[in-house]
C-alpha cells in the first residue's frame, strides 16, 4: 500500500478495544480523532506517551478531540495497561496487524543491530469527515499531547 499522507481518507478500522467491545472508526464520524500507533503495552515510551495523554485528556475532550490508541497486543493486555495507568480513552487490539498495515506503519526497526518487524510510533488526526489532516512521524512522548494541539490550533 503506497504511504499515506495529509488529505488522504483514513483508512476503515473495525477492531476490539480493551473490553472485547468492537470499534469502528466511523464511530467518530463528525469529531476530530487522534490516532496513534505505539509498540508495545507498558513499555517506558509508551507509557509515557499513554500517560500523557491521560494528562491532558479532559482538555482534549472539551475541544471534541477523541484519542484512540493502537497496538498490536491483544485485549488483556491493554486491559491491563488502561488499569494500571488509569487510561481514560480506548485501546484497539490489532493482533492480525490489520491496522497497521493499512496505515503503513508496520515495518522494519532495528534494535541493537538486530532487525525485526515492528510498529513505528505514529499519530494520525482525522477531522469529522474520516480525512487525515496530519500526520506525526516523530513523535515527543513525553508532549504528545501538545505535539497535537500545536497542529490542531493552528
Amino acid at each position: 500500500m503506497a504511504e499515506l499522507k495529509e488529505g488522504d481518507q483514513a483508512p476503515a478500522i473495525t477492531s476490539k478495544d480493551q473490553n472485547g467491545n468492537e470499534v469502528s472508526l466511523s464511530d467518530y464520524n463528525g469529531k476530530i480523532v487522534v490516532l496513534y500507533f505505539y509498540p508495545k503495552d507498558d513499555t517506558p515510551g509508551c507509557t509515557a506517551e499513554a500517560c500523557d495523554f491521560r494528562d491532558n485528556y479532559q482538555g482534549l475532550q472539551d475541544k471534541g478531540i477523541v484519542v484512540l490508541g493502537v497496538s498490536v497486543d491483544d485485549e488483556k493486555s491493554h486491559q491491563k495497561f488502561v488499569t494500571k495507568h488509569n487510561l481514560p480513552f480506548t485501546l484497539l487490539a490489532d493482533t492480525d496487524q490489520k491496522i497497521v498495515n493499512d496505515y503503513g506503519v508496520w515495518a522494519e526497526k532495528n534494535m541493537y543491530g538486530k532487525k525485526y518487524m515492528g510498529t513505528v510510533r505514529s499519530t494520525f488526526i482525522i477531522d469529522g469527515d474520516g480525512k487525515i489532516i496530519h500526520i506525526i512521524k516523530k513523535v515527543d512522548t513525553k508532549n504528545a499531547t501538545q505535539q497535537v494541539l500545536n497542529l490542531i490550533n493552528n
